[in-house]
């Protein structure tokens, strides 16, 4: 019973997420494949998307002057250098991202990540999240002003730099005037890592008073290869009044707008693994949006804001300072972020999931463990007998329970040849040997259900934070991230043959399979032997369900089990269990003073 009671508890937590992965296919597609799509488009052209302003109540949204004006789209032919070289640029220079500001635009449009390459081979190319208009696919990062009879900088305007180098600690200014009376200014300043700081400023010399709404944009052509598992989102998403929305692209696809009013918090596009966020001014009200349009079937994403009206007095300057977010999700940068600048949630960047109150003491423990000994595979096996440790008790009570079970089997299979045609009174006779022993079922499942979500939790660890992506271990297990693909199918490597994922079972889960085959054989057997025979296949199939998951994962749950063997055979032996269908004497000095049950009296000196 409490064996069946056990299964069913693990099999349940397990299912669903191996039901789900097997039935979405959890073939994660490459990072190349989300940052750095596919490197062909057709020959058309297209309007930008048109970032709107808050109005008066009633009154219609004021599009942006010049921002639908056509820009020329990529063809099959023209490559990102070839589209980069076209325009005058402002150069970014910095440890972490290379890349450059578009004069024309001032768009933020070419930003490679340094640190990060596509493929755990050291000469693969770097990441490139942000790629400009002309090339394939754009994506990139823009801001400006909105007004009703005002000359404003659109996506053409060709604006001024005072340097041509962007980097931390270097600012570089953009000016434009409109020659009626407006200096329009933009002030870059980078830190060193990904976020940049944009000062826009308007400098008004005429007559009369102007009226004008700051903005910020982030557009991205065509929809990336995703993921596309329950448990990550990829896509648009926002914080807006503390309150995180996640947007799909389907679903934006089909809503074509959405809107928002906020104070404070932020509004981007995520990938797995990159994140592209406008952060207005924590201090004022903006209304935020989700737009999608279709442009020569080619499906276009945006995601802006457009913070508070501002005045700009005759003779008088106005400027308010906005950020922008574009680079790696590195828990500790975006936690730094929101604490430092005051970013409101910007932490929820990563998609922590619901377990969010375990998910992150657990990679934070991972990181803090993976400080000191250089090695993130050490780390969760460090981090797993911490967990053992903690749950030390609970364990000790399951497998003593266990044991007692396993010490009872004998008493249980002679009820069942006595009472095996009278279910009930077979029934009625094992819960009073339970009584009479004072066993407990349950008690061997129970203890194990608080474990199922640290299970779950370091699951979502492993599969969404950054930090394990290419986290190597030991041997051939060079990303912890991605499934152990070492097989037997192919000899290991000797044959010179890739064979189909679904034949794939790496080591890690045959190590796996083994230490639960022998968890297995420690407890007490089902006295249905068709019950057993399937249990005794639970093993086979785990190994197979397994072998997709991160190999990070699969090397806790071996490890897991190892301890979890060791433990129990422990306990067993002290117990004078039967392991393993053996027998296993108490100590002679404790049956010296045991009293004979048989015969009701304490044996003879």
């Amino acid at each position: 019973m409490e064996q069946k009671n056990l299964l069913i508890a693990i099999v349940l937590a397990v299912a669903i997420m191996i039901g789900w992965q097997w039935y979405y296919s959890t073939v994660v597609p490459p990072e190349d494949q989300t940052a750095e799509q596919q490197t062909t488009a057709t020959t058309e052209t297209s309007p930008t998307m048109t970032p709107v302003a808050p109005t008066a109540p009633g009154a219609t949204p004021v599009p942006v002057p010049g921002a639908a004006q056509p820009t020329q789209q990529a063809t099959t032919q023209q490559s990102i250098e070839n589209a980069v070289a076209a325009a005058p640029r402002v150069k970014i220079v910095s440890e972490r991202v290379s890349g450059s500001i578009s004069l024309i635009g001032a768009k933020l449009d070419d930003l490679t990540l340094l640190d990060y390459r596509r493929t755990v081979d050291p000469n693969s190319p770097n990441i490139r999240l942000l790629r400009p208009v002309g090339g394939p696919n754009p994506y990139f990062a823009d801001f400006g002003w909105v007004s009703s009879g005002v000359k404003v900088p659109t996506s053409t305007t060709r604006w001024s730099a005072d340097s041509d180098t962007l980097s931390p600690g270097k600012p570089v200014t953009l000016t434009w005037d409109n020659g009626e009376g407006l200096i329009f200014s933009l002030a870059f300043n980078h830190d060193a890592n990904y976020m940049f700081t944009v000062t826009q400023s308007v400098r008004n010399t005429g007559a009369v008073p102007v009226t004008l709404f700051p903005f910020g944009r982030i557009e991205r052509t065509s929809t990336p290869e995703i993921t596309d598992f329950y448990i990550l989102h990829e896509g648009l998403l926002g914080v807006f009044d503390g309150v995180l929305q996640e947007v799909d692209y389907d679903d934006i696809q089909e809503e074509k707008v959405i809107r928002a009013e906020t104070t404070g918090g932020w509004i981007g596009i995520t990938d797995k693994y990159w994140l592209a966020a406008l952060i207005p001014n924590q201090e004022t009200k903006a209304t935020a949006r989700f737009y999608s349009q279709p442009v020569n079937g080619v499906d276009k994403y945006q995601v802006d804001f457009a913070g508070a009206e501002t005045v700009i007095p005759a003779g008088g300057t106005a400027s308010i300072a906005n950020r922008l977010f574009a680079g790696a999700k590195e828990a500790k940068l975006v936690t730094s972020y929101r604490d430092e600048l005051n970013i409101t949630r910007f932490d929820l960047a990563i998609d922590w999931g619901w377990f969010e109150f375990l998910t992150k003491p657990i990679f934070f423990a991972l990181v803090y463990i993976h400080d000191y000994v250089g090695n993130m595979g050490v780390a969760i096996l460090l981090l797993t007998v911490l967990i053992k440790l903690a749950f030390f008790p609970l364990a000790n009570k399951s497998y003593r329970a266990m044991s007692k079970m396993k010490e009872l089997q004998p008493e249980m299979m002679k009820l069942r040849e006595r009472f095996g045609d009278d279910r009930a009174r077979m029934n009625q006779e094992v819960m009073a040997l339970y009584k009479r022993e004072k066993a407990n079922p349950a008690a061997g499942c129970l203890p194990i259900l608080p474990q199922i979500p640290v299970f779950f939790a370091l699951y979502k660890v492993l599969f969404v934070t950054i930090e394990m992506r290419q986290a190597p271990f030991f041997g051939w297990i060079q990303d912890l991230s991605a499934m152990d693909t070492l097989t037997f199918v192919n000899l290991f490597g000797l044959i010179d043959w890739t064979p189909p994922e679904i034949m794939i079972i790496g080591v890690w889960p045959v190590i796996m399979g083994v230490t639960m085959f022998l968890q297995q054989k420690l407890n007490p057997p089902p006295p249905d032997p068709t019950q057993a025979k399937i249990f005794m296949l639970l093993p086979v199939v785990f190994t197979v369900m397994l072998a997709r998951f991160p190999a990070g994962l699969v090397i806790y749950w071996a490890w897991n089990n190892f301890l979890s063997i060791l433990q129990q055979y422990v306990i067993m032996r002290r117990a004078g269990v039967p392991i393993g269908g053996g027998k296993v004497e108490k100590p002679a000095a404790a049956n010296a003073n045991a009293p004979d049950k048989t015969k009701g009296k304490p044996p003879k000196s």
